[in-house]
């Protein structure tokens, strides 16, 4: 490549702002401008009126007050597992039976209508700026706001690099982001291992699906030893990656783990009709 021409795919910038010249004072990539353009639309439309994705209201936030008084009731959840319960107990039967990684979890709504097609929305049609209610909504379920003020550290639960490349962000560090700034640490847990979405499986293939998929950075294992720990993410199935998360954390020292997620979901159905869970 001849001296002063510039790579394929990039381009130069000279302090006049034309392209071309001999005084170089940018590269920037396809990518780069992508990413900062879309990064300027998002701050711009956090600013403007927004209409209620439930009732259609206007203006109002991602999700209208009157919408959230109608379907963001609480209800008593099982406390290391956050399914609804129905007798007056703290634990389900499977949580009873089994030990979990979690010693509390924590769900703001039942992954259901409306909060089912929203929460896609915000994952799958880049909505990152919804992030700021659902968190503002997990914030006022049972429980969350002194869970969060006793943590010494927020974690998100990761994505995979290509899952990260498809959908532009990740979920569950904008939902942490908002409600523990201070305490957020997005570079403990890492997701070592892509797999396949779990949707589509059932509950031993859950399980099976994201063995080994986590891991601890070992430069920060130590903040680690004896903490307490909230790990978030924006919906909870079958429980199986927050589990395998939160053995991980447990195994390098973790004192006490509390998942936080904005929709718990009923546990995915076996063959002869029994919950999955």
């Amino acid at each position: 490549m001849a001296p002063g021409v510039p790579a394929r795919g990039s381009y130069r910038i000279d302090r006049g702002g034309q392209l071309g010249g001999h005084r170089i004072v940018g590269v920037a990539r396809r990518e780069y401008i992508e990413t900062m353009f879309r990064a300027l639309l998002h701050r711009i439309s956090a600013h403007l009126p927004s209409q209620c994705a439930v009732c259609h209201a206007w203006p109002t936030q991602p999700v209208c007050e009157a919408c959230v008084v109608r379907f963001a009731q609480p209800r008593p959840r099982c406390r290391t597992c956050a399914l609804p319960l129905a007798a007056p107990v703290d634990q389900c039967g499977d949580c009873l039976l089994a030990q979990r990684p979690l010693d509390a979890c924590v769900a703001a709504v039942g992954y259901e209508y409306p909060w089912s097609r929203l929460l896609v929305e915000f994952k799958f049609h880049a909505r990152p700026g919804w992030a700021d209610s659902f968190a503002t909504l997990l914030r006022s379920a049972p429980w969350v706001e002194p869970g969060l003020e006793r943590a010494n550290l927020v974690l998100p639960m990761p994505l995979s690099a290509r899952r990260l490349r498809e959908r532009g962000f990740n979920q569950a560090l904008e939902l942490a982001r908002h409600l523990s700034p201070t305490k957020l640490r997005a570079d403990i847990l890492l997701r070592i291992r892509d797999t396949p979405a779990q949707t589509t499986l059932g509950r031993a293939q859950r399980l099976r699906n994201v063995h080994h998929a986590f891991a601890v950075e070992p430069r920060y294992a130590p903040l680690l030893v004896g903490a307490r720990v909230v790990l978030v993410d924006d919906v909870m199935t079958s429980g199986a990656s927050m589990f395998s998360a939160a053995s991980i954390l447990k195994e390098a020292g973790a004192g006490h783990i509390t998942g936080m997620v904005m929709a718990r979901a009923d546990p995915p159905m076996t063959h002869d009709g029994a919950p999955g869970q």
